[in-house]
């Protein structure tokens, strides 16, 4: 993938994670209203640590250019996002604050961890080398599988990656990032028509509930 997507993903997401760590740190777990909406936000710590853990030591062998060691930690990182986001993660409440942030936390970081992972990957174990026939077709079946599986935010980074994914690639084989972004606007088209047809948020199952506070924040 082209590098200067992730750096682009990144400085937006930071300003969300900012957004999720002031809430983090002003919402009152003695208030009954409140300690709700904290108990999810802090049940998304440990992997978000473990993320940003994962990131700086990543850092320093990449430097180091040990790419084989960096990527153990591209993969801790990417692995944990992803489960978090599948396994843990409550739906989407569009009425409370911290509900909006932590999925979109949470769900970027993954997101961005899926093309961490496939960049650091080529880089460390398969520099300049041109992809088979067998990793184009995984490509296309595992984010058409995804996209099938997402909500906007989360199929929305897989879009901006399979974009990264063409423009990269557009330097070493054409046809194939012609393919790659033939992909993305599959993937977009799958992510526009699930969630068109079956709206993620706002469910019975979201688990969360409106605060005062997020009240305040809706009337201003």
């Amino acid at each position: 993938p082209q590098p200067f997507f992730i750096a682009g993903f990144f400085f937006p997401q930071q300003l969300f994670q900012l957004a999720w760590l002031y809430r983090l740190y002003k919402l009152d777990p003695k208030k009954p209203g409140e300690r709700g909406e904290l108990d999810q936000m802090v049940d998304f710590v440990p992997y978000y640590t473990v993320g940003n853990l994962c990131i700086a030591t990543w850092m320093v062998f990449w430097n180091a250019e040990r790419l084989d060691i960096s990527n153990i930690f591209v993969v801790i990182n990417s692995l944990s996002q992803l489960y978090y986001v599948v396994a843990k993660l409550p739906a989407m409440n569009t009425n409370s604050t911290s509900s909006v942030l932590t999925n979109i936390v949470s769900k970027t970081f993954a997101g961005i961890g899926v093309l961490d992972l496939l960049h650091n990957g080529s880089v460390a174990f398969a520099k300049d080398q041109p992809a088979t026939t067998m990793v184009k077709a995984l490509t296309g079946v595992g984010f058409g599988l995804a996209s099938a599986a997402s909500d906007w935010i989360f199929g929305g980074c897989l879009v901006y990656d399979l974009v990264a994914l063409a423009v990269g690639q557009s330097a070493l084989d054409g046809g194939w990032a012609k393919t790659l972004g033939a992909f993305a606007v599959g993937s977009a088209a799958i992510v526009g028509a699930k969630n068109l047809a079956r709206p993620p948020y706002n469910g019975p199952n979201s688990g969360y509930s409106k605060t005062a506070t997020d009240d305040m924040q809706d009337r201003v």
